[in-house]
């Protein structure tokens, strides 16, 4: 495998904190799986032989779906090969429906549908061409099927693509599904990449597109959410997608590759620049979603192209109180409070420090000094031996705010609307908890949110990853739910804090902020993670965990329990592809498809 030589070093890098953290051994089997997972299998994401064979001898039985395309000017090869991968699907129970609005003087669209004499293909000339969403709900008035399935005219379905999407049907009821998929340039098993999708996220929805292909709904759905709109056209999916996720909750997600997005010049799929009336399609799409919702919200451009922001409003001004326990370490104590009170630009807030032990006659003073400065600022005393979550459960009891804020004492502040950014999130009522970008001293990334499973228990999204960069699919970049998010900046909802009777003392330094997490998503509550705010987090990369004497045993111990509470759901996130590795924090390739 040829890597340029800046790659090269990213990679030596990468080893060696790897073996300051995790040991040679270990270390070695990373390097080695990051080669793997970049091999180019051919054919790594279509199903084998066998399994096609075995689909088609079981016949399954399900609602008749409607494949709705329409065509403009489709160069004859492509509309072939598209053509003929849905006559291939091992699920025979289906329709094709094709609006073509080709120029006149191109007959040969016309020739290559008629070429094939199926009686399942459906076929109108347009007399006019009424742009991308028209020419698709005149293909779709052709539909006689139960369920609509969405496809361009230029790619390429995996045979088992109307298989898996029927068997979903029948065994959920499901009313909006959608696959994962893979970027190809000429061979479908010589794919570039595949797009790994999490389950139904709601606000990493409504930050870009994120569904993609294929996406199949149920007719009578589609109609009643008033089809395609004109005028949306650019963004008209994601505009579909939003308005279909209002109306139902009966979502699934089918975590395979079971279409192929052809990479051209031509093609969304090549990565082009966003056009101007693109991104403003984009935001419309999302703002009339928001307001259809009845979000007091705004949105605007996100970071990348096809990405956007949700600002949400606050009113009122909630008061927010900021848990922050301490032992000595004055110095760390001293530029996270100056950096909240000097940058932040909420300030309906009160600070509690949970003082815990600390010997150092400096520590002391220093309460006294900031006690006198700051008003809202109050140091409690904790006795006993550390544990964070019964230090956080004492500081609760003086709280006084709508929302907690657990804050590590070894944090700076770097973006001043981060507390206004955590608090519109945490506002929504769906939501439980925000989390928030947590970046190491060289401003690369700490933490972006918690994957459960990562290591057999649970990691950090995109660790180590340059802060800027887009990430997996933008998922570094926009505001998504996710599974956890750790407490060393956690935002929390005081009543869903004591719903869940805070944290589990039993975890008294190891997971704790993802068992609270779990337990808060089990009452129903989601959590986000935001980009937007950003703060330093001082804890050593070379540091690891404390692997000697008591410390060891207590690990030990809470890694136990973890499981024992928890079991195989550790090793199910539902905003985690099952297709993404387990072994790194870097969202690589599985290099093992799991069977799902």
């Amino acid at each position: 495998m040829q890597l340029e030589l800046k790659r090269v070093k990213e990679l030596f890098e990468y080893f060696l904190e790897s073996v300051k953290k995790d040991g040679l051994i270990k270390s070695v089997y990373k390097v080695m799986l990051f080669f793997k997972t970049r091999m180019k299998r051919k054919g790594r994401f279509f199903p084998k032989k066998q399994e096609i064979e075995r689909q088609r001898l079981e016949n399954l039985q399900g609602p008749l779906v409607s494949i709705v395309t329409p065509l403009f000017n489709t160069p004859e090869g492509f509309l072939k090969e598209f053509i003929q991968s849905v006559i291939n699907q091992t699920y025979s129970n289906w329709q094709l429906c094709l609006a073509d609005a080709s120029d006149e003087e191109n007959a040969v669209v016309k020739e290559v549908v008629k070429s094939f004499h199926d009686e399942r293909i459906k076929y109108i000339k347009l007399t006019d061409n009424g742009g991308i969403s028209t020419n698709t709900n005149k293909a779709a008035k052709m539909a006689e099927g139960e369920y609509l399935c969405f496809a361009d005219h230029d790619d390429i379905l995996s045979p088992n693509a109307l298989y898996e999407i029927a068997k979903v049907i029948n065994e959920t009821g499901a009313e909006f599904i959608y696959s994962d998929e893979a970027l190809f340039e000429k061979n479908i098993l010589k794919p570039k990449v595949g797009h790994f999708k999490p389950n139904y996220s709601p606000e990493y929805l409504r930050a870009n597109n994120y569904i993609g292909h294929i996406v199949c709904i149920k007719k009578e759905l589609f109609w009643a959410a008033g089809a395609l709109r004109p005028e949306m056209d650019g963004s008209q999916d994601h505009d579909l997608n939003l308005r279909i996720c209002e109306k139902t909750d009966a979502i699934y997600h089918i975590p395979k590759v079971l279409y192929y997005w052809r990479v051209h010049g031509q093609s969304t799929s090549s990565g082009a620049e966003a056009k101007p009336y693109v991104i403003e399609a984009g935001v419309k799409a999302v703002q009339e979603h928001l307001n259809r919702t009845e979000k007091s919200a705004t949105v605007i451009k996100g970071p990348f192209d096809s990405t956007y922001r949700v600002k949400y409003e606050i009113e009122g001004a909630p008061l927010v109180s900021i848990l922050i326990p301490n032992k000595d370490h004055v110095e760390d104590l001293k530029i996270l409070l100056e950096s909240i009170y000097q940058k932040t630009t909420y300030t309906n807030f009160e600070i509690i420090i949970m003082e815990n032990n600390s010997e150092s006659e400096t520590t002391f003073y220093y309460y006294e000094v900031i006690q006198k400065e700051h008003e809202n600022l109050r140091v409690l005393y904790f006795e006993g031996e550390f544990n964070f979550s019964a230090i956080n459960n004492y500081g609760r009891q003086f709280a006084k705010g709508e929302f907690l804020l657990l804050l590590n004492n070894d944090i700076e502040v770097i973006t001043p609307g981060w507390l206004t950014d955590m608090v519109g999130y945490c506002l929504q009522e769906e939501v439980g908890i925000v989390g928030a970008k947590l970046l190491y001293s060289d401003d690369t990334v700490q933490h972006a949110g918690i994957i459960v499973g990562l290591g057999g228990y649970a990691g950090h999204n995109h660790k180590y990853f340059e802060n800027g960069k887009s990430g997996y699919m933008f998922r570094l970049a926009v505001a998504q739910n996710l599974s956890g998010v750790t407490a060393a900046c956690m935002l929390v909802k005081t009543r869903v804090f004591d719903e869940v009777n805070g944290m589990d003392e039993i975890f008294s330094v190891a997971y704790n902020d993802v068992d609270f997490c779990l337990r808060v998503r089990e009452k129903g509550y989601l959590i986000v993670y935001t980009p937007y705010a950003q703060l330093y987090h001082y804890e050593s990369k070379s540091r690891g965990l404390d692997t000697k004497g008591d410390a060891k045993l207590r690990f030990e111990n809470e890694k136990k329990l973890m499981k024992e509470r928890y079991g195989d759901k550790l090793l199910q996130d539902p905003y985690y592809s099952p297709n993404l590795t387990l072994d790194a924090e870097n969202f690589a390739e599985n290099p093992v498809l799991p069977k799902v």
